[in-house]
């Protein structure tokens, strides 16, 4: 059996220290294994702090991976040196890897405006052949029509299901839900649906090996400057811990 690595602690969350995340998370899929997959940053970790919740979920996570830039500098400061794994980047990893097992790896977008998780499992659809769809819905649903979709993901049982409903949203509504569909691998993408479907882009490679895919997240969507002030507060903490 697949064993998980021993977390290393970040503000007092699990961070798993792995080469190959996809890989451990395909052998793990291999075995019948699912697992809700986290991926950490610095808003996320401050967040924590205040919502016992979300604490509660990523503590209960499979796999919780270093996405953000602030996370691996923290590591750097506590002597571990590990390369940043974005979720996008697994996720797409992923997908890829779903094409070629076919219809025994079935794929469900959730999350995102109306049609915008259409149009991006549209493109994955166009892009990796054989990659099998198990379907797709947007993130703004009644409870009638979330319960729906509940008894849709019971029935269909896909493998992998990608959840683009944001911090600490869709965090909470995986692990309230995974049980459903035990077999699959779980895993919040934030707003990858946007990138994936057209809508927004990523920042240029110079910028994310830089640590500064957040500034052009922050100049996409201004609106965030006041979330964005969890940065600092992250690298704050992060110094006050490697200097105790």
């Amino acid at each position: 059996m697949t064993q998980t690595p021993q977390p290393f602690s970040v503000l007092g969350l699990p961070v798993h220290l792995l080469e190959d995340y996809s890989g451990w998370l395909l052998s793990r899929l291999h075995e019948q294994l699912g697992g809700h997959v986290v991926t950490l940053n610095a808003e996320m970790s401050i967040q924590a702090e205040r919502n016992a919740s979300l604490a509660s979920a990523i503590h209960q996570a499979d796999l919780v991976i270093p996405d953000g830039s602030g996370v691996v500098l923290y590591l750097l400061f506590q002597g571990k040196r590990v390369q940043r794994c974005p979720g996008i980047e697994l996720a797409e990893s992923l997908l890829w890897q779903a094409g070629q097992l076919g219809k025994s790896w079935p794929v469900f977008f959730y999350g995102g405006a109306p049609g915008v998780a259409e149009i991006a499992a549209e493109v994955w659809r166009r892009r990796v052949s054989g990659l099998t769809l198990a379907g797709s819905q947007h993130g703004y649903l009644s409870p009638a029509e979330e319960e729906q979709l509940l008894q849709t993901l019971k029935d269909l049982q896909p493998r992998l299901i990608f959840v683009g409903l944001g911090v600490p949203r869709q965090e909470l509504w995986i692990a309230q839900h995974r049980h459903i569909c035990p077999q699959a691998a779980w895993i919040g993408v934030g707003g990858s649906f946007d990138i994936w479907a057209g809508i927004k882009s990523r920042a240029p490679a110079w910028l994310r090996n830089n640590h500064l895919e957040w500034l052009y997240r922050l100049y996409q969507e201004p609106w965030r400057w006041r979330r964005m002030l969890a940065l600092p507060h992250f690298v704050w903490r992060a110094l006050v811990t490697s200097l105790a």
